[in-house]
């Protein structure tokens, strides 16, 4: 199917940019100790950047998960069901994790909204909160999307097996 492709696409480019990202925090943090334990230098506020950039490495990361069907599923009482069985409490349980999704990723948005009216900032180098909303967002509302597709048209056009 190809909206699940695109959404599989999307996701894998979360993934892709979340790497990166972390990457990015890693280098930081590295050059931030080596500076502090050799030379006495040291980048200001580097734990401040870490949190964000973490933060929404995480959420750049759900997309793909969904996708993959990388959540943790407890089958204990249902290993014993029938596949049809087990197939609508999957499709139950991703319906109702594209709807925390959707409510977290509209959450988000008005949260970010208010970081910005409100010219919200880190401690230290007023960072801007809003950059971290809207990093955060999208691939909130992607995840959503992809389990509510899942939801609605079962698991075959992409992603790992159960």
């Amino acid at each position: 199917m190809r909206l699940m492709r695109a959404l599989g696409l999307g996701a894998k480019a979360c993934a892709i940019l979340a790497g990166l990202l972390l990457t990015l925090i890693t280098l930081m943090t590295c050059a931030s100790v080596a500076g502090r334990n050799t030379v006495g230098w040291t980048l200001v506020g580097d734990f401040e950047l870490t949190g964000s950039a973490a933060g929404a490495a995480i959420a750049l990361f759900l997309p793909w998960c969904q996708y993959r069907r990388g959540n943790i599923i407890v089958d204990f009482f249902t290993s014993k069901a029938s596949p049809a069985t087990q197939a609508a409490l999957d499709r139950i349980g991703a319906l109702l994790l594209g709807a925390a999704m959707a409510l977290l990723a509209w959450r988000s948005a008005l949260g970010g909204l208010n970081a910005w009216n409100t010219q919200a900032g880190s401690m230290m180098l007023g960072f801007p909160e809003w950059i971290v909303y809207a990093l955060m967002v999208p691939p909130i509302a992607l995840t959503a999307l992809i389990a509510l597709a899942q939801a609605a048209w079962g698991f075959e056009g992409g992603g790992a097996a159960r």
